[in-house]
């Protein structure tokens, strides 16, 4: 059974390592679209200038690069078991936060909104086996244990 677990979490974390890759690949793509859809509040955008300013990078790109480093390494770390429930956690915040913002099937009409819902749909089912990864943690469990715990 552990070698199904650790080929099944390599699996898992190609997704995330290969959408990671692309983000950062096509840097200014993904900036283009996180642009489209993310606004800086008031309170941060001071500080947001003055990274800008620091960086000579606007702040989608910046988040471009962030989101997309964060894929590549969380996917990694999972792959090799090395802080899986950490990086599983960061990762349900991001694919929470990314779901709302950028999967918004509720401002759309309803035969237009079917692949907003499909994606957010795959999110979800994501976050589900991030929740199942951090619950396993580093070490399996007999299948009594795991069910006993409910």
């Amino acid at each position: 059974m552990p070698a199904f677990v650790t080929f099944g979490r390599i699996l898992f974390a190609v997704l995330f390592v290969y959408t990671g890759a692309t983000k950062l690949f096509a840097l200014q793509a993904t900036a283009d679209f996180i642009a489209t859809k993310v606004v800086v509040p008031d309170v941060v955008a001071p500080y947001a200038q003055q990274v800008e300013t620091a960086t000579a990078m606007t702040t989608p790109q910046l988040l471009a690069i962030a989101v997309g480093g964060l894929e590549v390494i969380a996917g990694l770390m999972i792959a090799l078991n090395f802080g899986a429930r950490f990086f599983a956690m960061l990762m349900i915040i991001y694919l929470a936060v990314a779901t709302v913002l950028f999967d918004d099937f509720w401002n759309q009409a309803s035969p237009d909104n079917a692949k907003m819902v499909v994606d957010a749909l795959k999110n979800l089912s994501i976050i589900g086996a991030l929740f199942m990864l951090m619950g396993y943690g580093r070490t399996t469990r007999p299948a009594e244990a795991a069910y006993g715990d409910v």
